[in-house]
């Protein structure tokens, strides 16, 4: 591992940024798994309720697969690659201080709330219900990611960091609103026709 670090640092070569000297912990490895989390339980709870639940009956037939699954996918792609590209940058580069470690941790449980209110909604014969906790979770979660940006990053990040933190934020906002789309839009016109 220590070479991969070694080689992005040199191909990188950020200036003014020093290279992180702390040899990786287990709780850096157990971070960039949960990383992997959110897009490996939604395709799990997909495979596992495709059999129990009507809704997720298309699973079974690839050509079935809504749009919204795909643009999921895609957007969570996006989101992933900025995040795994953090977690790599602060690897090589400059850690994260208490402070940040402890926001960071605030807007990841928060994401969770939101994760697993999302799956309630999208199991739910009636998923309006849950659109008020959701919205509010969001709102919750959005309001600690953005202090965490304006209170850590805006005097220390450099434009590739904060790439990867634009990919990271807007692809996880991206999915979400498809998602938004997927069940509360789509399944009302489709409820309708």
């Amino acid at each position: 591992m220590q070479k991969l670090l070694d080689t992005c640092a040199e191909i990188w070569a950020i200036e003014g940024l020093q290279r992180n000297t702390r040899g990786l912990r287990l709780t850096s490895i157990l971070s960039l798994a949960l990383l992997f989390m959110p897009g490996l339980l939604f395709l799990a709870s997909l495979w596992l309720l495709k059999d129990t639940h009507p809704r997720f009956a298309w699973v079974e037939n690839i050509s079935d697969y809504p749009w919204q699954f795909w643009g999921i996918g895609a957007a969570g792609i996006v989101a992933t690659l900025g995040g795994a590209g953090d977690w790599l940058f602060h690897k090589v580069y400059v850690t994260v201080g208490p402070n940040e470690h402890h926001s960071h941790l605030l807007a990841l449980g928060a994401g969770g709330v939101v994760f697993m209110l999302m799956s309630l909604a999208s199991i739910a014969d009636q998923p309006l219900r849950w659109l008020l906790p959701v919205i509010v979770a969001l709102l919750v979660t959005v309001t600690l990611i953005c202090y965490d940006e304006f209170a850590f990053h805006v005097r220390r990040c450099k434009p590739f960091e904060n790439r990867l933190h634009r990919m990271l934020v807007f692809g996880n906002g991206l999915a979400f609103l498809i998602w938004m789309h997927w069940v509360f839009v789509a399944e009302v016109i489709h409820a309708s026709l």
